[in-house]
């Protein structure tokens, strides 16, 4: 099969050149997937249970599916127990994971009779690291990727072919040889122009799960604006949810989707709180802001426990963490170029910093906090919980005490320097750690940056 076409039009029939593709688990969606498939390539199907494919041909045997095919699609189901299916109330339940029982069976016979000039691709869903732990050893024979689907029943087929984004994970998450002819071969049947996403299996993974549970929040919040309008009167939810639903700026746009420190200001916290309390008091009988409040203090502490991880060393006699390096948090006001502290999540990553009884400073000119220079002229742990460029991204400019449009983060010869939003650099000395949450920091000498959030490549 030579399928190498790099631009990012729809194929015409005769670009195409027809490829032989299997495909093992041809039920409820499998089938539906199949046949889209075939309406442009070869395609045979294999399933314990057999079904009559609109067409596409059947084997009677997996072996019949798999040998000679350029392509392998697996579409087995990753099912939970019944009781956890969601007919019945599930939040009491134990903890589980899903059964990937007939994945692994199925790998391991189609590794049985594969070849590495075939590729193999996973649509099963499964939740992230799973490929990496449990299926890769099952499948040495054959070229593998991970590529999950986002279709639903009832639209499988337009869904299969009109896709928001196509997934293909690969080991390292190369955008080459697997994943671009795995590229290659989905523009022959797509109906629209995609993105095409291209990470590690494991980003992949998270991608399928976390886009489902973004939409089981969503429903799950406007939901809760039908039940306080009932609860509390006066209130057509519909009014609030186009309102909401049109506020693509913040709320449904690709604003706040910048993982980094967590929220803040005068507004955030306070009203999330606020909302706990009305739930208690309309008597809703659940609250989704009590778990937006703990993650928010949790996420807080795990990244404290990071910082104090890198700035300490076990006491050989007491065997706990003593401090070993001052940590600075390089800004302490909620945002950047602001001096309000209200709702700091900077502040909230120092409480649990002090807690644990490491030395802590912040540097922040617009709060008036600036660490001595007998702290800074030595190896010191850093934060950069401020970046002005993730924060107000195309309004920088408009932003008083923003000068010459400055970035936040410079690359000097052997050294960085942050700037502190007031025109002032902080210069870094070497042996320092610098912890950037929003992973813009370059590599440095002398100076160990780390991207905080991203533990799948060196920077």
């Amino acid at each position: 099969m030579n399928l190498r076409v790099y631009n990012t039009d729809i194929l015409t029939q005769q670009e195409i050149e027809m490829a032989s593709v299997g495909f093992i688990g041809v039920g409820k969606l499998g089938q539906a997937c199949a046949e889209m498939v075939a309406e442009v390539h070869d395609v045979v199907g294999y399933d314990v249970n057999p079904v009559e494919p609109e067409n596409f041909t059947m084997s009677n045997t997996l072996e019949g599916a798999v040998l000679g095919q350029d392509i392998v699609f697996i579409a087995v189901p990753t099912p939970h127990d019944p009781q956890y299916d969601g007919k019945a109330p599930t939040s009491h339940l134990p903890n589980k994971d899903f059964d990937y029982t007939l994945v692994k069976q199925v790998l391991s016979e189609v590794n049985a009779v594969a070849t590495k000039d075939q590729l193999v691709v996973l649509i099963s869903t499964v939740l992230p690291g799973t490929t990496r732990r449990e299926f890769i050893d099952l499948i040495p024979n054959a070229r593998f990727v991970y590529n999950p689907y986002l279709i639903a029943m009832g639209t499988v087929k337009w869904d299969m072919v009109n896709p928001e984004m196509v997934m293909i994970g690969t080991e390292d998450g190369s955008e080459t040889g697997d994943a671009l002819e795995l590229v290659d071969f989905y523009k022959t049947i797509m109906q629209n122009e995609p993105r095409y996403i291209i990470g590690t299996w494991d980003e992949c993974e998270c991608i399928k799960v976390f886009y489902n549970t973004f939409i089981s929040a969503k429903v799950s919040l406007v939901n809760m604006i039908q039940d306080v309008a009932e609860k509390q009167g006066n209130i057509n939810a519909e009014v609030v949810c186009d309102a909401l639903a049109n506020s693509d700026r913040r709320i449904m746009g690709p604003g706040y989707m910048k993982p980094g420190m967590g929220d803040g200001g005068a507004c955030h916290p306070r009203d999330n709180i606020a909302l706990r309390f009305m739930a208690q008091e309309l008597n809703l009988g659940y609250d989704l802001f009590d778990s937006v409040m703990r993650s928010r203090e949790v996420q807080a502490e795990n990244m404290a426990n990071r910082l104090i991880q890198l700035a300490g060393a076990y006491h050989p006699t007491t065997q706990t963490m003593v401090s070993e390096l001052p940590i600075v948090i390089v800004g302490k006001a909620y945002k950047p170029l602001v001096a309000y502290e209200t709702g700091s999540s900077s502040m909230l990553v120092g409480h649990y910093i002090q807690e644990a009884g490491f030395e802590l400073h912040y540097y922040d000119e617009q709060t008036g906090d600036i660490p001595s220079e007998d702290t800074l002229k030595y190896p010191c742990v850093y934060l950069l919980a401020h970046n002005p460029e993730v924060t107000y991204g195309d309004q920088l400019d408009t932003v008083p005490g923003w000068y010459n449009g400055k970035h936040n983060v410079t690359d000097c010869d052997t050294a960085l320097t942050v700037s502190t939003g007031n025109g002032t650099e902080l210069n870094f000395a070497p042996g320092s750690i610098v912890v950037d949450p929003w992973r813009k920091t370059p590599k440095l000498e002398n100076v160990e940056v780390i991207h905080y959030g991203n533990t799948r490549e060196t920077i």
